[in-house]
């Protein structure tokens, strides 16, 4: 029963206060977690599935709570390999996971209002952010500044709350013998994520038209809206 319904507890990762060398510590671990469940080739595989080739050739992208920006810099990377110039812009709240990667692009703001004036960049992406927030009314906001500021493409994941991944990540984060508050967070991470009839309803009311919302892998959540064109 305790899947059921979203908890309201709060991760510590969020608290604000945490040392810096804690930090650092905490997105090498999450680092880490983020390449088993291989995050980058979400986006790898899914960016240029929907926009071709030559969309992709030159692209401006906003990453909402893009953390250290970790995330920026291996899409950037990747898409350099492929002769593609990849803009990221990261925003978050944590001025200091932004001075852990101090060559990045970085916009500290909330993601309830962003800082940029309509359709300001051709991607916005946002990737297990959701769950962070502790009122639907702030992810509805959340996803409805998102569209905003798109000019073509939104594209957002985050985790999907059932048991088979509460117990892969709890036996992964056990056997990678984690400190217990990072397993605590990630088990937490579960039961604070969606699941597909939830999506629905707040990109309804977020006012984002034909928001196309899927299970990934039986893990993720992920929502994808075109502004140019119609979702496929």
């Amino acid at each position: 029963m305790f899947l059921k319904h979203r908890a309201l507890q709060a991760e510590y990762f969020d608290l604000p206060d945490r040392p810096v060398a804690e930090q650092v510590d905490g997105y090498r671990m999450l680092a880490q977690t983020n390449r088993i469940f291989l995050l980058r080739r979400t986006f790898t595989t899914l960016l240029p599935q929907w926009l071709g080739p030559e969309r992709c050739r030159e692209l401006s992208i906003l990453d909402l709570g893009a953390g250290d920006g970790s995330l920026g810099n291996e899409l950037t990377a990747w898409a350099k390999t492929r002769g593609w110039n990849w803009r990221i812009t990261n925003l978050d709240l944590n001025t200091q996971a932004m001075r852990l990667n101090p060559a990045a692009r970085f916009v500290a703001s909330s993601a309830l209002a962003l800082p940029f004036r309509d359709a300001s960049f051709d991607v916005v992406i946002a990737s297990q952010m959701a769950h962070h927030f502790m009122h639907e009314d702030e992810v509805a906001q959340h996803f409805r500044e998102a569209w905003r500021v798109t000019k073509d493409l939104l594209f957002l994941n985050d985790l999907h709350r059932n048991y088979f991944l509460y117990a892969v990540v709890w036996l992964l984060l056990r056997l990678s013998r984690y400190p217990e508050h990072f397993v605590s967070d990630g088990l937490l991470s579960v039961r604070r994520s969606w699941r597909i009839p939830e999506w629905q309803a707040l990109a309804a009311r977020a006012g984002i038209p034909q928001a196309r919302i899927w299970l990934y892998f039986c893990s993720r959540v992920l929502l994808q809206a075109r502004k140019q064109t119609k979702s496929i």
